[in-house]
């Protein structure tokens, strides 16, 4: 599996590019701002784009979708109860002074459970609301990886303060969702660096 991340935008999100070795089919996470950085490490490792996800609807996850779609072609998936968000992230984004394109419109929606298959690969999806209503983590068994979205940070936790967020919420999505993976599984967030489910369960001042 080919697993690449980037900081991207101006709250420097993790963007990831995860893709097939064999067939170079792949899928981009969390295009956040810095399209063209992503559409060249796209090309630079000759990968076939057909699906963008976004683990929740925040404008700082969401603002290269409108360029990287255009781009490759690809559809674009976050859960239903986060769409309504895609098209106000401009706005948002201006009250912090900031600048991002709004996204398109969804192709679908994640579901909790569905699985996403790219060449030889797959993503489970796990349905973790808390930060947002939508929120979502994309579960890769086989590589032992998961990517957190902003639900659960190195030694930390998503933001519950925001429209939508609980927090109780939070903590029993992450319990349920995310504590149930095996200890060594890799967990990659949205924003900072990466971490394990084992260390998170362990030493997570929220837990």
């Amino acid at each position: 599996m080919i697993f690449e991340s980037l900081e991207v935008g101006p709250l420097l999100v993790n963007c990831y590019i995860v893709a097939c070795e064999q067939s170079r089919e792949g899928i981009v996470v969390d295009p956040g701002g810095d399209a063209d950085r992503i559409v060249r490490l796209v090309q630079q490792h000759g990968l076939t784009i057909n699906t963008i996800v976004n683990t929740h609807g925040h404008f700082d996850h969401i603002g290269g979708n409108r360029q990287v779609a255009t781009t490759f072609g690809a559809r674009l998936l976050i859960h239903q109860a986060d769409a309504p968000m895609l098209s106000g992230g401009a706005a948002v984004a201006l009250k912090y002074g900031l600048r991002v394109d709004n996204s398109p419109e969804a192709d679908g929606y994640l579901v909790d459970g569905m699985e996403i298959p790219f060449g030889t690969c797959r993503l489970k999806v796990l349905h973790t609301p808390g930060h947002t209503p939508g929120g979502c983590c994309l579960y890769f068994e086989e590589a032992r990886k998961v990517i957190t979205g902003d639900t659960l940070f190195a030694d930390s936790i998503g933001r519950s303060d925001f429209p939508g967020g609980v927090h109780e919420q939070l903590l029993a999505s992450i319990r349920t969702k995310l504590f149930t993976l095996p200890d060594d599984v890799t967990a990659y967030p949205g924003h900072g660096p990466e971490t394990t489910i084992g260390h998170e369960k362990k030493y997570n001042p929220y837990f």
